[in-house]
């Protein structure tokens, strides 16, 4: 028998959130892509993620050099790295990553982990049953089995000699046939390498043991590690059933074309080839994993574990709200892909608003770093002087990841109808705490609201126009939305806005009154998980391209509400109990405009700054129209017909 062991095991702690129950996991509490910029000396890099009490890896890869690709756990021990796309043995660095902490890690002074200027990608792994397992052991020149704590049978296994040279062997689910607990012919891939399948893996596993009999991962004294990943082994969420970590094998057509069903949006596929050669490739939606690519797109990227490249910023995958597709033109035809892909977060509800809402206002100059403390989804930039409008940049459409100015990032504005475009240098150097300003907004005041998406809260979904009126799209917020804001990306049409009917609609860029038109959003009502829409006013033409930003009353974060006016004070109780930091209005009876107040130019007991969403025109600093309220906000008697008249009817979205 071998000498076992070391692995992890314990409760959950949310990313961002307050700590978990042990009783719910949620994958914010066991994986995060982390983003960093090094700086030549010491840093401590804070993902959330727990490993001075609990097991786990973690991967960094260099984007901007040619470095090699560092990987280290807790069960060898910090400063004891691995390289994935050599056969080297363990080595010791000392200023590498030098130690875990609850949060996250820290990376010593001037090492390939942490070179002055450089970007780099983390990824970190920590254990839990049903997601991720670590396993140490020494070869005895024989058949070797060993318990696990997976809790579930490996949809992927990763082994490596650590005491000298040895390729990375790689067993997988989607080669040489499954069921993972037998051993297959033609069965074995090289994380180290671009070879096919071959067969001489010799790895199997099932629930609770580990069996390897292949000569080369069994030498007797020899030492190695080996990575377990689960597959749809539920385990997380509220219920316990969620699954969270898929691995499985896709085909693609004659032009590349390939699409996974997960069931659900994925934030981090790797990839390979393994019925011919070709390099593994790994895609998160930090770096980027926009909907819409091809093969000049640069808003994303792919870095290979088998090989020491940068960031080539081309991304290979598209994610969706219920898998992925690829990108043709970036991967191969008619071939055969194992992947490994894990769903994306947060899966907890958030509970306080400055979790997923921060609004800054700012004139600094362009390249100034701005920190939101979560990353950001969504943001809308608007400039508060007149003529330039509100831009709609968002992640999922595609930003600029690195410290650097492209005019890649597709932009909307809200006060037109205007189809989407690269035109400027809107977004700059996105990541998992904030952002900068870019070029183009450089010196100019403006006012930035960042959304991130969560359940309960706010979620993005962009989909396809259909030839008919009876298309149901599928998304992630968990609970019915109660407002939706939808624009054709290929075409010029108008926003339209649902405010909890299926028989009517507004239009963010105009101030247009609710329009009823039997069936707008589908013959049936909006759900937990799908709503519906009619193209004729939503699209130019059949199969253009849409996105459509969902939001929904959230206890303690936001409030979709309505209310009637009445001319005079009038409190609006959206069960806050530190006031609102955003609110936007509009009037639905009536022709009205789309006003829109934050705490960042300031909700406060005198005049209060607002902006139009629909206009191009300056913000307006000399009115008393919203004051403070503990538990939402307050209209005054002030307020015009348009925010305030007696028996008219409005709409509103505010955020704690």
């Amino acid at each position: 028998m071998p000498t076992i062991i070391t692995r992890g095991s314990g409760s959950a702690q949310g990313f961002g959130y307050a700590s978990s129950s042990a009783a719910v996991n949620y994958v914010e509490d066991v994986f995060s892509t982390y983003l960093y910029t090094g700086d030549g000396s010491t840093q401590t890099i804070t993902n959330g993620i727990d490993l001075s009490t609990k097991s786990g890896l973690t991967w960094i890869k260099g984007r901007t050099q040619a470095f090699n690709h560092t990987l280290v756990d807790t069960v060898r021990g910090a400063t004891n790295l691995l390289v994935s796309n050599t056969t080297a043995a363990q080595a010791t660095q000392a200023n590498s990553l030098t130690a875990f902490t609850s949060t996250g890690f820290s990376i010593g002074a001037g090492s390939i982990v942490n070179y002055s200027g450089d970007n780099f990608a983390s990824w970190t792994f920590r254990e839990q049953p049903k997601f991720f397992d670590i396993v140490t052991y020494t070869g005895t020149g024989s058949e070797i089995s060993m318990s696990h704590s997976l809790g579930s049978i490996p949809g992927m296994v990763i082994v490596k000699r650590t005491d000298t040279t040895g390729n990375w062997f790689v067993r997988h689910r989607g080669v040489g046939g499954d069921p993972m607990t037998i051993y297959t012919t033609g069965d074995r891939l090289l994380l180290n390498s671009t070879g096919a399948a071959a067969s001489d893996s010799l790895i199997k596993a099932d629930a609770t043991t580990l069996t390897i009999n292949n000569s080369n991962l069994i030498v007797s004294a020899g030492t190695y590690v080996a990575y377990l990943f689960a597959h749809d082994a539920g385990g997380f969420g509220l219920t316990g059933t969620d699954n969270v970590i898929s691995c499985g094998s896709f085909t693609t057509d004659g032009s590349g074309a390939g699409s996974v069903t997960l069931g659900y949006e994925p934030q981090w596929v790797m990839h390979k080839r393994s019925d011919s050669t070709s390099s593994w490739q790994i895609i998160d939606n930090m770096r980027g994993m926009p909907v819409t690519a091809n093969s000049s797109t640069t808003t994303g990227g792919r870095l290979y574990p088998n090989l020491s490249n940068a960031d080539d910023g081309f991304p290979s995958v598209i994610a969706n709200a219920t898998g992925f597709t690829t990108v043709p033109g970036t991967i191969n035809n008619s071939a055969t892909y194992i992947y490994i892909a894990i769903r994306r977060g947060p899966m907890e509800v958030p509970t306080v608003g400055t979790q997923v809402f921060s609004p800054i206002y700012s004139a600094a100059v362009a390249n100034t770093v701005l920190t939101t403390s979560f990353p950001v989804d969504l943001q809308i930039p608007a400039y508060t002087g007149a003529t330039i409008g509100r831009f709609v940049v968002d992640r999922l459409r595609g930003v600029v990841t690195t410290a650097v100015d492209a005019a890649t990032s597709p932009w909307m504005k809200t006060n037109s109808t205007d189809a989407e475009t690269t035109g400027f240098n809107i977004t700059r150097a996105w990541d998992n705490t904030g952002y900068q300003i870019p070029q183009y907004l450089g010196g100019a005041t403006t006012v930035y609201f960042n959304f991130g998406r969560a359940p309960g809260f706010f979620d993005e979904v962009v989909f396809t126009a259909p030839s008919n009126v009876n298309l149901r799209v599928t998304h992630n917020l968990t609970v019915v939305p109660e407002l939706i804001f939808a624009k054709d990306r290929n075409g010029a049409t108008h926003w339209v806005v649902y405010s909890g009917s299926k028989d009517n609609y507004l239009r963010l860029n105009s101030t247009l009154a609710r329009t009823t038109q039997s069936d707008f959003w589908g013959t049936s009502a909006p759900t937990a998980t799908d709503f519906g829409i009619a193209t004729g006013e939503l699209v130019a033409v059949y199969g253009d391209s849409a996105v459509a930003y969902l939001f929904a009353t959230c206890p303690g974060v936001s409030k979709v509400g309505s209310y009637t006016g009445t001319g005079t004070t009038l409190q609006i109780n959206c069960g806050f109990t530190a006031g609102s930091r955003f609110v936007l209005i509009k009037r639905t009876d009536s022709t009205g405009d789309w006003y829109v107040w934050d705490s960042a130019r300031g909700i406060v007991a005198g005049n209060d700054p607002y902006l139009l969403l629909n206009s191009t025109a300056a913000e307006v600093t000399g009115t008393d129209y919203v004051d403070t309220y503990s538990a939402g906000f307050e209209i005054s008697s002030t307020a015009p017909a348009a925010i305030n008249a007696n028996g008219g009817a409005y709409i509103f979205l505010a955020i704690a």
